[in-house]
């Protein structure tokens, strides 16, 4: 009797089978059925991980609130990190075990959500006004649960559910169902969280999500799908979030490979595939990527902060992951981690719960994210009989398996058209190369920049991880600290030896909120530090937050704009060339002039003719960017910030720049006040 029947028998006899899990992975002609030990443990680093024979060690139930190991706000609902230590892995066809899987419904009692939808078309409409109107972020999810009763015996009303999604559902990473004996998951999962198989590290950020609840995909509405802004600057901007944890994980940082279309059952999404090279342990991996944007929002730290003001309630293993860790033949750590999406939920009672979350930026509408939500959970709720399934479309012809039976595996060919797949290659047309391309690392170095140090101040961004990896491309050693980390904001730091003083350059990074609030710990240490750098002489850069507190140091005007510039590309004037840059800001410096006088000498102003906003600043030992050199939105990045390298730290060698770095010219008055010119070949 194969381990699969054994269980199946078991649970019809209605005898506990004692912890388990089955998963079927993506493009799999089999069901794997892992058996083992339940552990619970408190971190992460405790997940068990031995050495021995290839293959998977351990099955990880990553719940949210998990988060709090990174030290970032969750409600805290007790919800337990649970361990299946396996000692049984056996892969049964996937004919044989649809055949084994029952195929009756269990009835559910009382379902809805547990928000209304008036409710929740509330929350959106104050989470766009105070929180991304407000500068607090680019885009954050907020959950709601569909919630429930079974009417009959749980597991096999989840093996059921699991069979119908195996049949009915397409394009899941992981369709799985767990049994800890606390608690049933039973889902189909879309997007892959992270994963390192041979030493390459991938994510998977997806977002951008068009529905087709009743039917099969329309082209030329997906076609208007792609085309609509709101949907690209979704993805855009889980794509810089992931971006940022990959420089985290992965030695240089993270290549972005795509788009793509993730095509299921009731909706369609795009997404892009990174991947890099890293080193670190799988569980160090797992930590230092909590959790996906697609499931929080960005910037993390101050996502995580308003999910908690909003929501109010635990999430349990909502936006967690799931996470089957291993070793490969070689002795090296394997990772596979779903994202804990289009799930199930199910107690020993039969209670049933179902969250599912919308993603929320500054071109959402209350009533678009209302039904995104119902989408979301359409697959789940069809495989429990809640809803009716749809079809495949007829336009993808007759698909099977290998066994001859209706392929679970099927592809919608709409990312086959010539139309869709030309769409989807425009949107890399205005990104960065540098996070497109294979990098070789002496490719951007500039020899001035060689043997000298950066000290970035991470201002509650992670984008600070990105620039690092930039300003090391260019041949700068980095070093990155938190604004809190430094005892001494002008000295040296007790743990480290290194400040603001023992640095050729000091980037003040961006962060969220408001740059005037005084009130605001940061705001006032980030006040102070410029202050000091800007009295000390020592050549400062600041991106973004770290612009509009250098810009109201030198006595510019802050202003909160109207409309939020949050995930926003546009072409601007710096110095006199045209750069395509990428913002994510609220706020925003405003002058009338292209040059002011201050105490710190004179300053050069790169603004926009219609508003005065302030796009970028540069005097005598200084530099503001408002936008995000180092996003992957852009293009031109590496090339400002290779210019403004070149006018802080002047090198008495003029070695060339690539040539897209060439233009500029020294702020006025730069001669009378000794200001030097732009120096090519920092």
């Amino acid at each position: 009797m194969t381990q699969l029947r054994h269980l199946l028998t078991a649970i019809a006899a209605g005898t506990d089978p004692g912890p388990f899990a089955l998963v079927r992975r993506e493009g799999a002609h089999a069901l794997e059925v892992l058996t083992g030990t339940l552990r619970t443990v408190d971190r992460l680093t405790d997940i068990p991980l031995e050495g021995g024979p290839a293959g998977p060690r351990t099955l990880a139930l990553v719940p949210y609130r998990q988060i709090a190991e990174r030290g970032f706000a969750c409600v805290d609902d007790g919800t337990p990190l649970e361990c299946l230590a396996l000692d049984g892995h056996d892969r049964v066809p996937l004919a044989e075990a649809l055949d084994l899987l029952p195929g009756s419904t269990v009835p559910v009692l009382g379902g809805d959500f547990d928000i209304s939808d008036p409710e929740y078309a509330e929350i959106v409409g104050r989470v766009l006004r105070d929180e991304i109107g407000r500068g607090e972020g680019a885009n954050f999810v907020i959950h709601r649960a569909y919630r429930g009763t079974l009417a009959g015996p749980p597991l096999p009303a989840a093996l059921a559910a699991l069979r119908r999604l195996l049949t009915d559902e397409r394009g899941a990473y992981w369709t799985f169902l767990v049994y800890t004996g606390a608690r049933i998951l039973v889902g189909a999962s879309p997007e892959r969280h992270v994963s390192v198989e041979d030493g390459l590290v991938m994510m998977n950020p997806i977002s951008g999500t068009f529905r087709h609840p009743d039917g099969p995909a329309d082209r030329d509405a997906l076609l208007d799908f792609l085309a609509d802004p709101k949907e690209i600057d979704e993805l855009y901007m889980v794509l810089d979030e992931e971006l940022k944890m990959m420089a985290t994980v992965a030695e240089h940082g993270g290549q972005v490979i795509g788009p793509y279309l993730k095509e299921m059952a009731h909706l369609v999404h795009t997404e892009y595939l990174l991947a890099g090279r890293g080193s670190l342990d799988v569980r160090e991996v797992l930590r230092q990527t909590m959790f996906a944007p697609t499931v929080t929002g960005s910037p993390m730290e101050n996502a995580c902060r308003v999910i908690a003001r909003h929501e109010r309630r635990g999430r349990g293993y909502y936006a967690g992951v799931l996470a089957l860790l291993g070793v490969d033949e070689a002795g090296r750590q394997t990772l596979d981690a779903p994202i804990l999406i289009r799930t199930a939920e199910i107690s020993p009672s039969g209670e049933l719960r179902v969250p599912v979350g919308a993603t929320l930026v500054r071109h959402s509408t209350a009533a678009g994210e209302v039904a995104e939500t119902h989408t979301k959970a359409a697959g789940v709720l069809a495989a429990l009989g809640l809803r009716p399934p749809v079809a495949a479309p007829g336009a993808a012809g007759p698909s099977t398996d290998v066994a001859g039976r209706p392929s679970v595996s099927a592809e919608l060919r709409l990312a086959d058209d010539p139309a869709v797949r030309a769409a989807l290659a425009a949107r890399n047309h205005h990104l960065a190369p540098f996070w497109l391309e294979q990098r070789r690392p002496e490719v951007n170095v500039l020899p001035g920049l060689v043997g000298r140090r950066a000290l970035i101040i991470d201002a509650e961004d992670t984008f600070t991880g990105m620039l690092a990896h930039q300003l090391r491309a260019l041949g700068l050693a980095v070093e990155l600290r938190a604004w809190d980390e430094l005892t001494d904001l002008t000295g040296l730091d007790q743990a480290t030896g290194l400040g603001p003083a023992h640095a050729d350059l000091t980037v003040v990074g961006p962060g969220p909120g408001d740059p005037g609030d005084l009130a605001d710990p940061r705001m006032a240490a980030l006040r102070t530090v410029v202050g000091r750098l800007l009295e000390s002489g020592r050549p400062t850069l600041g991106v973004c937050l770290g612009h509009q507190i250098l810009a109201g140091r030198l006595g510019l005007r802050l202003h909160r704009r109207t409309a939020p510039y949050q995930g926003l590309q546009r072409d601007v004037d710096l110095f006199g060339t045209t750069r395509r840059v990428g913002f994510y800001s609220s706020y925003t410096a405003r002058s009338e002039t292209d040059g002011v006088t201050t105490g710190y000498g004179p300053v050069e102003l790169a603004r926009d003719a219609t508003d005065g906003a302030v796009h970028a600043l540069r005097g005598l030992t200084y530099a503001g960017v408002q936008f995000h050199p180092e996003s992957v939105l852009s293009r031109d990045g590496l090339a400002v910030l290779a210019d403004l390298l070149g006018w802080l730290l002047p090198s008495p060698t003029t070695a060339a720049l690539p040539a897209a770095t060439a233009g500029g010219a020294a702020p006025p008055g730069a001669a009378s006040a000794g200001l030097p010119g732009r120096i090519v070949g920092a």
